[in-house]
């Protein structure tokens, strides 16, 4: 894994790895980790930590992805209704069983055509094909699962089976309201990939684990973290 660069940055390489994690690991402002960061005797921006979220976050992202085990085949698949910009748009995402977020995309519609392209973005991305797709009841994917020759795996309808989709929506609803809204769908794409990488890396369920074994997930995911922030 080709390590990232942190030249002609003014401060050092840990620093900068710290204001990234801290952003998209907990609910916090920009202004929130400018004020941390402070209280540790660094003076920084939160404009240079935007621009560091922007160029760092993404390429993390893709690097956490890399690193994640194979996800479970039983996906679930949902979309809610977002305010970027002052507009209505709609966020899909896709989970499997065990909460992995898979995949998620930020569309204007939310019609066949815009649950194909996202299912069609779904299956180009994942190292393994699905056994069982579980949706609500919105005709759009199994219009879409029945164009792709997927429809004898949909489970329509089954709202309480859903749970494990519907759930996954409530950590980006605190960050919603804790940023005040998303500006634009660019911007909400890519902070949202983001945050889901994050996420699966370091969501390790410490209500169903020992706290031996939630000591030993929290080394994985920061040896995780060290390793794609390289």
């Amino acid at each position: 894994m080709k390590p990232l660069s942190f030249k002609r940055h003014r401060f050092p390489a840990d620093v900068i790895r710290y204001a990234v994690w801290l952003y998209f690991r907990f609910s916090l402002s920009l202004r929130d980790v400018e004020s941390l960061l402070a209280e540790r005797g660094i003076e920084v921006s939160y404009e240079t930590i935007r621009c560091w979220t922007k160029k760092f976050g993404p390429a993390i992202a893709r690097r956490l992805k890399k690193l994640r085990p194979s996800p479970s085949p039983r996906w679930h698949l949902d979309e809610v209704v977002c305010r970027i910009g002052g507009r209505h748009m709609y966020l899909w995402r896709a989970v499997d069983d065990e909460g992995e977020v898979l995949e998620l995309l930020v569309q204007r519609r939310r019609d066949t055509r815009a649950a194909r392209k996202f299912l069609e973005r779904l299956l180009r991305r994942q190292p393994i094909e699905p056994e069982t797709i579980t949706t609500d009841g919105l005709s759009s994917y199994s219009a879409a699962l029945r164009a792709l020759d997927l429809e004898h795996l949909h489970r329509p309808g089954r709202l309480r089976e859903n749970n494990r989709a519907e759930n996954s929506h409530l950590p980006v609803r605190q960050r919603e309201r804790r940023m005040q809204g998303l500006k634009n769908q660019p911007s909400a794409q890519r902070f949202l990939s983001t945050h889901a990488a994050v996420y699966n890396t370091f969501s390790v369920q410490r209500h169903l684990i020992s706290r031996p074994n939630l000591r030993r997930f929290r080394a994985e995911a920061h040896a995780a973290w060290a390793k794609a922030t390289a």
